[in-house]
């Protein structure tokens, strides 16, 4: 039998596959944007946000003041309310220290990772927190290759990176989907996104689409008990 924190890296493997390109494209896009090595790293470190590290880096490279960077990250980022709600149950009883160490390495994948393997296994603190040290490593690694093959690659779309991060969201949806019921609010909730995004809510389609999927399959499952 494997040790509780052997374990919880053993779980992170396939975070691990899909944060090492994406990392690395970031890595590659700070590199060309004019970041340092150690600033990127550092919000690598610090931030560690896949989708608000690109967009930040994006915005630095458009000549964006400060202040526009981090009110624009902190909407994108405001599906971490959301993702700290629903797991919020499953780790009441943990100290204020351990959620704030907690929440400061939760991101989509290991939410998307914690909220099957919190409530069906009862994990260790040791193990819940192996998952998500081991997803930052391999982001941080994945960083800092894209920024020393920054130098060497012009264009990164021919390499396809831009689709692993999509790519690893599939798989862990599919490790999900239990029944008929959740593959259809998960297709409802996609298909929403879309659409949001489509009508003007550019940085609020997949809030919006959370709550109406989440609110559906509440309402749901409450038509089907009665």
């Amino acid at each position: 039998m494997l040790p509780s924190w052997l374990n919880g890296m053993v779980q992170a493997l396939p975070i691990v596959l899909g944060y090492v390109p994406v990392g690395f494209a970031f890595g590659v896009l700070a590199q060309k944007a004019g970041l340092s090595m150690a600033m990127t790293l550092l919000m690598s470190v610090i931030v560690f946000a896949g989708s608000a590290q690109l967009i930040a880096v994006g915005l630095f490279s458009a000549g964006m003041d400060p202040i526009s960077i981090i009110l624009t990250t902190f909407v994108v980022n405001l599906r971490h309310m959301l993702f700290s709600a629903a797991l919020s149950p499953q780790l009441a009883g943990w100290r204020k220290p351990e959620l704030a160490g907690f929440a400061a390495e939760l991101t989509d994948e290991t939410f998307a990772l914690h909220s099957t393997r919190l409530i069906h296994l009862h994990a260790k603190k040791s193990e819940t927190f192996a998952v998500n040290i081991t997803a930052q490593i391999a982001w941080i690694f994945g960083s800092w290759l894209g920024i020393v093959g920054g130098r060497l690659i012009a264009e990164i779309e021919p390499f396809a990176l831009d689709y692993a991060l999509p790519a690893m969201f599939i798989a862990l949806l599919v490790m999900q989907i239990k029944n008929h019921t959740q593959g259809w609010v998960a297709i409802l909730a996609g298909v929403l996104s879309v659409v949001f995004y489509l009508v003007g809510f550019n940085q609020w389609h997949v809030i919006f689409a959370t709550v109406v999927g989440a609110s559906f399959r509440v309402f749901l499952e409450q038509w089907m008990k009665k």
